[in-house]
């Protein structure tokens, strides 16, 4: 039988440490706080995951800066790996784009420049039909947006390889 005062202790502690465990992103249906430590080039980036529809298709518009090692991996279920095509609306700030085939191999890089915010007078079709497209060339499963500069600096290239948990990743793409 466990002391009554030590069971009021160690339960909440329990629960406090189960609640730690999970802050980086485990189990539940809420993708939009979990998060991916990725390995590029020899850096190690948190990158906030984008795996459902919703989260993808808001990745990282509003924000007015990126963590030097910070960014976004959007993560595409095996019904939507085709060439992916990534504009900047909404996005006040230039980023730098990685997209991955299903292996993790590099497809294609762009260095995506902030464009002019929508105007009054104009309509959300006209707003996306003048952004530029940024092409993945080939189908791509994954798609990181990091910090602009960082492409270069890092001399990521066509065919380089990231090292992600590709099993656990596509387990989670919906």
């Amino acid at each position: 039988m466990v002391n009554e005062s030590l069971q009021k202790f160690y339960v909440p502690m329990l629960l406090l440490a189960g609640c730690l465990f999970c802050i980086d992103g485990c189990g539940g249906s809420d993708l939009s706080s979990r998060t991916e430590r990725v390995t590029i080039h020899g850096e190690t980036f948190t990158l906030e995951l984008a795996a459902d529809d919703a989260s993808r298709e808001k990745g990282l518009m509003h924000r007015t800066e990126i963590p030097d090692r910070g960014g976004m991996l959007f993560v595409f279920p095996d019904s939507k790996v085709r060439v992916q095509e990534f504009w900047m609306g909404n996005c006040p700030i230039d980023m730098d784009i990685i997209y991955l085939d299903g292996m993790g191999g590099v497809t294609a890089t762009h260095h995506m420049k902030a464009q002019p915010p929508q105007q009054s007078d104009e309509s959300d079709d006209q707003y996306s039909q003048r952004m530029p497209r940024y092409s993945s060339g080939y189908p791509a499963q994954f798609a990181i947006e990091l910090k602009a500069g960082t492409l270069d600096r890092l001399k990521i290239g066509f065919d380089d390889r990231i090292a992600l948990d590709l099993v656990n990743l596509k387990a989670l793409a919906r």
